[in-house]
């Protein structure tokens, strides 16, 4: 028998049942069936813990509500699993306690995968298994489709993705994931309001995607008849209010990039970008260490650990320059190159000859090298300096060396989690820069920065000193939980499409 049919014939019998249940007991599980829910399972087991084998508290009535995980019938005596979304415990229904209508009702018509209010007593078993002994209790919704994998797991990756709601069921861990998530991103919020930070809100939805070099979702506004782009940064914006005098500022919110799936990435993330002015990127060097050992100890420990590599979030972060991690894991001296040509010949010496367009300059050169070789080897949280003023159109020069900016990128386990700057606020210098990431995106470069004139005004109003920084939340969810991919830490992930 095929295994959709066995599952298509359990629901068929179930919307039977359901029918059912409406016609001869004149019941509607679905119609103004409400429960005074007073503690959750995990509060239940908190207080009755004490309780020693055989021992009962009948003084103790409670009142509680979840979803009937398995079902034990043996006479007139039924045991039954309880769940909700903190913990799960033994139910036991006797016919004396509840009474014979009502345990009849429970033998016909209460299934798995229901949702039951029930009151009672707690006790614990012979064998130690803390119990409630059910004196009430009350059908409240009745569940059409079976519990996954006979409620042992669910462990189709695709299927779990798909549909997350069994995944969450199924798998309490994943329910601790996303709670943690929720910690994580909590923790980030108190952080910053810490330090006077106030959260705001910019579009999602406009004329130019920019604050980043990527490929944005474009889609068409039918009233203002233009097309509109998903934001792919929320930097633009957020330096607008800074100079609007707004102060310190942040934003967590979804980002749109309109490129590859893998276990790194996802075309929606969110993303956490934080202005402050008087400041520069030293300053978000600093931030970023509190905030992420901040979140880790708002989930339980410094210690963390990542497929399979331990990483101690008590010690300080590295610092490295872009030229040193190439000169160290490359084996190229990037101090001693000074042609465009040259540097080209190193990469096809290094075997990176398909990466070229041959037009590259040896600032892009050097980044190449990085990703190729350095990035990688970054495990230990570590600070990347020194990136070319080329591969930064928003931040700041070195005045020592102005081909290098002040900027840098955040590395753990070998990913890019955090990128920040002493931010530009020269607008001539920033005027010949987008100019220059035009002459890339005419000349096919689909992820060059647009010309934003109105934010060029913006600055020419004044930006004043300030230093801006964006982390990837949902990689710092996975580092610090030890999620393998991106789509375990995202509650619906994007998947394609099934026929």
């Amino acid at each position: 028998m095929p295994e959709d049919f066995s599952e298509n014939e359990v629901v068929r019998q179930r919307k039977e049942k359901l029918l059912r249940l409406r016609s001869e007991e004149n019941y509607d599980p679905y119609i103004n069936e409400t429960w005074d829910r007073e503690v959750t399972l995990e509060e239940i087991r908190g207080r009755f813990d004490y309780l020693e084998p055989e021992q009962e508290a009948k003084d103790s009535v409670i009142k509680t509500a979840g979803r009937v995980m398995t079902v034990r019938r043996q006479g007139k005596a039924t045991f039954a699993d309880l769940a909700d979304e903190t913990s799960r415990i033994q139910l036991y229904f006797q016919l004396n306690s509840v009474g014979e209508k009502e345990y009849d009702f429970l033998k016909k018509w209460v299934d798995t995968g229901d949702w039951i209010g029930i009151a009672g007593y707690p006790c614990r078993t012979r064998r130690g298994e803390l119990t409630i002994l059910v004196t009430e209790y009350k059908l409240l919704s009745k569940a059409i489709r079976p519990l996954p994998e006979k409620w042992h797991g669910l462990t189709d990756t695709e299927l779990r993705y798909r549909q997350r709601y069994l995944d969450l069921i199924a798998n309490p861990e994943v329910r601790e994931v996303f709670r943690k998530r929720s910690k994580i991103i909590s923790s980030f919020r108190e952080t910053l309001e810490a330090h006077g930070t106030l959260e705001v809100e910019t579009p999602i939805l406009s004329v130019l995607a920019g604050g980043a070099n990527a490929r944005p979702f474009k889609t068409f506004h039918n009233a203002l008849s233009v097309e509109m782009y998903m934001r792919i940064a929320v930097e633009l914006y957020l330096k607008r209010l800074v100079v609007g005098m707004m102060g310190r500022v942040y934003e967590i919110g979804r980002n749109f990039r309109n490129e590859g799936i893998d276990t790194m990435h996802n075309p929606e993330f969110t993303m956490m970008e934080v202005y402050w002015p008087y400041c520069n990127y030293v300053d978000m060097m600093n931030l970023a260490e509190e905030l992420i050992r901040n979140a880790a100890k708002a989930i339980g420990t410094l210690e963390i650990e990542w497929n399979g590599i331990k990483l101690d979030l008590s010690k300080p972060f590295k610092k490295i320059t872009m030229r040193e991690a190439v000169k160290e894991y490359a084996g190229v001296d990037f101090d001693a190159v000074k042609t465009d040509e040259e540097a080209r010949e190193i990469a096809k010496s290094k075997g990176l000859g398909g990466e070229l367009k041959g037009n590259e300059s040896r600032f892009a050169v050097l980044n190449l090298l990085f990703e190729s070789f350095g990035e990688e080897k970054l495990i230990e949280p570590t600070f990347l300096l020194g990136h070319p003023t080329e591969i930064s159109p928003l931040s700041k020069r070195d005045p020592d060396d102005p081909d290098y900016t002040h900027r840098f990128e955040l590395f753990m386990f070998g990913k890019e989690v955090a990128n920040a700057f002493s931010e530009l606020n020269d607008p001539l210098d920033q005027r010949e820069r987008f100019e220059e990431q035009a002459r890339k995106k005419a000349a096919g470069d689909d992820e060059a920065h647009v010309f934003d004139e109105d934010f060029i005004n913006a600055i020419e109003t004044g930006l004043p000193p300030t230093g801006g920084m964006g982390i990837g939340m949902d990689r710092i969810v996975m580092f610090l939980t030890g999620a393998r991919s991106i789509r375990d830490v995202i509650l619906f992930p994007t998947m394609r499409p099934t026929k």
